[in-house]
């Protein structure tokens, strides 16, 4: 998962700072979807975001079905495009500006579990075509086993140079280096390859990693081990502290794994991370501080009421902050439902 464009206000967003007094205490909200996917006709998964720069309105939603496909929606839930024949693919995510020879495109990557790479596709008028290299974009060469399944997936434009990479994590892992790291190299001919540059991140050993978000504008990433709290480490692979964790929370809680990562920016640094608590038919969101606090911005507070869905067993999320039409004049978020093998819209608003 990742941040999209930052706003410039909270949104009449009501936010219950846990200071003083507020300190452990959460309230807790109930949000309903105005809008939802048509189902896909396997297993549900994980959503993406692409935003339309001429028009925001016919933004879509790119998202997995992990019985085979790759599905993009409409604003609306229609059904725009299915890619078939995948093997078992887990999640995607969205970035613009990849350069790929004296053109900029904006690129959509999902894991394809079951063959052991990412699928790359540019962004053409609301729809995919594919660009990845057949050969050259296959991920965790080496492993064997569970340690070899790509899972989740985050995509990360560095705004020192405009590359872009592609942070990965897998079915199974060790407790130093769980996650791979690898940069987008297009060719001559437009097809993107694979370089890997580094393994990092901690794991606990209990469960798995399959969410990750990566925040463009602050340079940091962040991660779900799913039964133990969210991880942070720095996005950019040449960063000198890279390889060094930066912080732990959401430790506590949680009823169910801890799963899709999203960030609402309100500002340049301001703003929340949104995790879920993967619940049985009412998935709730929990809020954390973006920008820490005053004097450890690494320091992510619960920042909000917990959020009840109505969603069924959610795994990945999305949100935006952008006004995208009249159902979503602040931002949409989209959740993965369960149960109706689709996605879940909700305006965002005050709780």
């Amino acid at each position: 998962m990742k941040n999209w464009l930052w706003a410039t206000s909270i949104l009449g967003l009501v936010l219950f700072s846990v200071t003083g007094a507020m300190q452990g205490l959460l309230m807790t909200h109930q949000w309903k979807p105005i809008a939802q996917t048509s189902p896909v006709a396997g297993d549900a998964d994980d959503p993406a975001i692409w935003l339309n720069p001429k028009n925001p309105q016919r933004s879509i939603i790119v998202a997995t079905d992990k019985g085979g496909a790759l599905y993009v929606f409409d604003l609306k839930g229609r059904i725009l495009q299915r890619i078939e024949k995948l093997q078992r693919p887990n999640n995607v995510d969205v970035e613009y500006g990849l350069r790929v020879g004296n053109r900029s495109i904006d690129i959509a990557v999902a894991t394809e579990r079951g063959a052991q790479r990412l699928r790359i596709y540019a962004i053409e008028n609301g729809h995919l075509r594919e660009i990845g290299h057949p050969e050259r974009t296959r991920v965790f060469e080496g492993e064997s086993g569970d340690r070899a399944l790509p899972m989740g997936i985050a995509l990360y434009r560095r705004p020192r140079d405009g590359a872009i990479f592609a942070i990965v994590s897998r079915k199974s892992g060790p407790q130093e280096g769980y996650l791979w790291q690898y940069q987008l190299v297009p060719d001559k001919e437009g097809r993107v390859s694979l370089r890997k540059v580094r393994s990092f991140g901690k794991f606990s050993g209990d469960g798995e990693i399959e969410a990750v978000a990566v925040d463009d504008e602050l340079g940091y990433v962040y991660y779900a081990d799913e039964r133990f709290g969210i991880r942070k480490y720095h996005a950019d692979p040449d960063h000198p502290n890279a390889g060094k964790e930066l912080a732990v929370f959401g430790t506590k809680g949680f009823e169910g794994d801890r799963e899709g990562i999203a960030i609402y920016p309100t500002g340049k640094k301001t703003g929340y991370i949104l995790c879920v608590d993967q619940r049985p038919e009412n998935s709730a969101i929990f809020v954390f501080l973006r920008e820490g606090n005053s004097t450890n911005p690494h320091a992510h507070e619960p920042a909000l009421a917990v959020i009840e869905t109505s969603a069924d067993e959610t795994d990945g999320l999305e949100v935006t902050p952008k006004s995208i039409g009249a159902l979503f004049p602040q931002g949409v978020l989209v959740m993965m439902n369960s149960k109706g093998r689709n996605f879940l819209l909700y305006p965002w608003r005050n709780p």
